[in-house]
């Protein structure tokens, strides 16, 4: 297949791009490169099969017609993923997450592309009374700019589908750990060590539950649905079937690197405005199609902790 993946220097993005590659679809990565590392995709950059494109979504939506055109699918990841920051610039969530994502939508109706995946996020659960929560769990009130500019784009999208003749993959994430993680508590967490082993500050209790789920199994999570549901819109969970507490990942952090530090609890039970104090999705729609992950919650930190340690630019990279 011939494939557009926006947000392709990015950390989903570019592991995503190196699997197609691999795979021999034709792949075009598209990137602004506000939060990507074009050294993601140093393994892939002479593949004959791939191609580069610097693009902002949101200030050059002219430019996405004639970089679409002929392909058979769009990976629709580009976003800012910034959720703990929201409420300090609102406009940036509706700019990056829900503007560029009409704008890829009429690109591809411009282009005549009408297949896209989306990667939404588990956030627009808000907090859910059920658990695990399913695909069609009711919609509590919004909790954060970024889960409530994920949900306008799969609004969009859900619209494009029924309107215009689409097909539609949206999938619900919960935290990505792995190969390329340039944020979350794992990167917060050892770049603080670094700085100061002795003490660690973990925003909020320490027993806010989460999911988490390693990349590789994100991606062929993706891939096992695009190509066996072929649904109109077809929505998915993606995560794993246990969740922890943010106190037994620092235990695994701490237990890893050889540190006993003193910790140091701020926020109350929630870390920041919008963090959810209890992520666990129901996985079964995808399990159903054979998908199962590989790696466990705790196999998924060390993993992207030793990604770190081997990769201290990109700390640096991030200030």
């Amino acid at each position: 297949m011939i494939i557009v993946v926006t947000g392709g220097a990015g950390f989903i993005g570019s592991n995503l791009v190196a699997r197609l590659v691999a795979d021999g679809h034709v792949v075009t990565a598209l990137d602004n490169f506000s939060t990507g590392q074009e050294r993601f995709l140093n393994a892939v950059r002479e593949a004959p099969n791939f191609r580069l494109v610097r693009l902002d979504l949101v200030r050059e939506p002219d430019r996405l017609p004639e970089t679409l055109r002929g392909a058979d699918l769009v990976v629709h990841l580009a976003a800012n993923a910034d959720v703990r920051f929201g409420t300090h610039h609102p406009r940036r969530d509706l700019e990056q997450n829900t503007l560029a994502t009409f704008h890829v939508l009429e690109g591809m109706r411009a282009a005549g592309v009408r297949r896209i995946a989306f990667a939404s996020t588990g956030s627009i659960y808000g907090e859910p009374d059920v658990f695990p929560t399913p695909e069609d769990a009711p919609f509590p009130v919004q909790t954060s700019l970024y889960g409530a500019s994920k949900l306008a784009g799969e609004g969009l999208i859900q619209a494009y589908c029924e309107g215009f003749g689409f097909q539609g993959w949206i999938f619900r994430f919960v935290s990505i750990l792995g190969e390329h993680y340039s944020h979350g508590h794992v990167f917060d967490f050892y770049r603080k060590l670094l700085a100061n082993p002795d003490e660690l500050e973990v925003l909020g209790d320490g027993h806010q539950k989460k999911s988490y789920l390693y990349v590789g199994d994100c991606v062929e999570a993706m891939l096992t649905a695009i190509a066996r549901a072929q649904g109109r819109v077809n929505i998915f969970n993606l995560g794993t079937d246990e969740y922890c507490e943010v106190n037994d990942s620092v235990a695994w952090i701490c237990e890893a690197l050889g540190l006993r530090p003193r910790l140091r609890y701020t926020g109350g039970p929630r870390g920041w405005i919008g963090d959810s104090p209890f992520i666990f999705l129901d996985t079964r729609r995808i399990r159903a199609l054979g998908w199962s992950p590989r790696l466990t919650i705790r196999e998924s930190v060390i993993r992207t902790l030793c990604y770190l340690r081997d990769n201290r630019w990109l700390l640096e990279a991030r200030g």
